[in-house]
């Protein structure tokens, strides 16, 4: 096996210049590919995000509703109805929508108001870094995540503005809280939430359903169809696949990202391909003087696999430490590029596929030798 390396190694570093090229095709094929699908677990996060975050069992939703962002309205009357079905504990509303947010040096900027009743068990801002969730209970109290502090005007506590021509003061501020949509989420309580969308004081989004603790969900759930109309009753499971579909596949987006990283992958593979296969063709006469002293045709071709596991370990280790780099600069961007030890994982398993997929064409060369030409040199 050494031999095989040692083979292997001179005959990729003898042109250092073929090599060179050959690592920076693999290097640029994977932090694409780690980009593009960095971004998909990124956005496939984010899209839930809300969600994850939500303490339901069950998510009564207004009929037809595509997704999390959808800025359809329910009665609130309907809590009423929920609540008098054996088995539900809570129906707590929450109020979404676009609305404007008017930034203190001057203009305007779209912002996504969530609210939920600060004082009870409901849809609530996490990670704080400055104040808490019992400051959202004063008059006009709204939470802002940091990453949009330039979007929105805003330094600090205790800065003021205001929501559709409606005072509000920032008192508690997050860390991490993003929108794959880039709107940055304002966090206010159920009433102020309502008049900042102008939706009404008895218009909700949604209902958050906790069921009694010997209930069953899947009977509960049936009875509140039973009790209530034109609306949806789903699972967080069911909720977050449906906004899943939607962002990721309804609108594009993923296949979008998919394309980027197949794009990624065929370049790779090309000039991987292209380099081994020079590089086999110059070394004809040396792989041909192999079969003549008999090599058989398995040994000629574990070198050139080798050769490009050699070429995949490198390049993957270069492209690695870069993507590493680009994940740290955008951690605290709008739109992080996430990576897990899975994906990374993954993308080494990729490479690894990718050059040994490309040494096939040099394999094929090698097959075609006719061991007597070593002796017409």
């Amino acid at each position: 096996m050494s031999l095989i390396y040692r083979l292997a190694s001179r005959n990729l570093f003898q042109d250092r210049l073929r090599f060179v090229a050959t690592i920076i095709g693999i290097v640029f094929s994977i932090v694409l590919v780690t980009i593009q699908l960095g971004l998909y677990l990124s956005f496939e996060r984010m899209v839930t995000t809300m969600i994850d975050h939500a303490p339901a069992d069950l998510w009564i939703v207004p009929l037809g509703t595509k997704c999390f962002e959808d800025p359809s309205l329910l009665d609130e009357h309907d809590r009423d109805h929920a609540l008098s079905v054996q088995g539900v504990a809570e129906a707590i509303p929450v109020v979404i929508g676009f609305t404007q947010w008017t930034v203190p040096s001057g203009g305007t900027t779209p912002v996504f108001i969530i609210g939920s009743d600060a004082s009870k068990t409901g849809l609530h801002p996490w990670n704080f870094v400055a104040g808490n969730l019992e400051t959202l209970s004063t008059p006009h109290a709204v939470a802002v995540d940091r990453t949009y502090f330039g979007r929105l005007g805003i330094t600090k506590i205790g800065d003021t503005t205001e929501i559709r021509d409606q005072k509000a003061q920032v008192t508690a501020i997050t860390a991490g809280i993003r929108s794959f949509t880039t709107t940055p989420y304002v966090f206010t309580a159920l009433e102020p939430a309502q008049v900042y969308m102008g939706s009404g004081p008895n218009k909700v989004s949604y209902f958050l359903i906790n069921v009694s603790p010997k209930a069953n969900i899947d009977h509960v759930r049936a009875q509140l169809l039973e009790h209530l109309s034109k609306v949806e009753v789903l699972t967080p499971d069911e909720f977050r696949d449906r906004s899943r579909s939607f962002w990721l596949f309804g609108t594009g987006a993923g296949a979008a990202l998919f394309a980027g990283a197949l794009l990624g992958i065929i370049v790779g593979t090309v000039i991987v391909a292209q380099t081994l296969y020079s590089s086999t063709k110059d070394h004809l006469i040396e792989f041909a003087t192999l079969r003549a002293i008999g090599s058989s045709s398995v040994y000629i071709h574990k070198i050139i696999i080798c050769q490009a596991l050699l070429s995949a370990t490198i390049g993957f280790s270069l492209a690695a430490a870069i993507s590493l780099i680009i994940v740290k600069s955008t951690a605290e961007t709008a739109l992080p590029i996430v990576m897990t030890p899975e994906l990374t994982a993954g993308l080494f398993l990729l490479t690894v596929f990718m050059c040994v997929a490309s040494a096939l064409s040099a394999i094929v060369q090698v097959i075609r030798i006719d061991p007597a030409k070593v002796f017409n040199q």
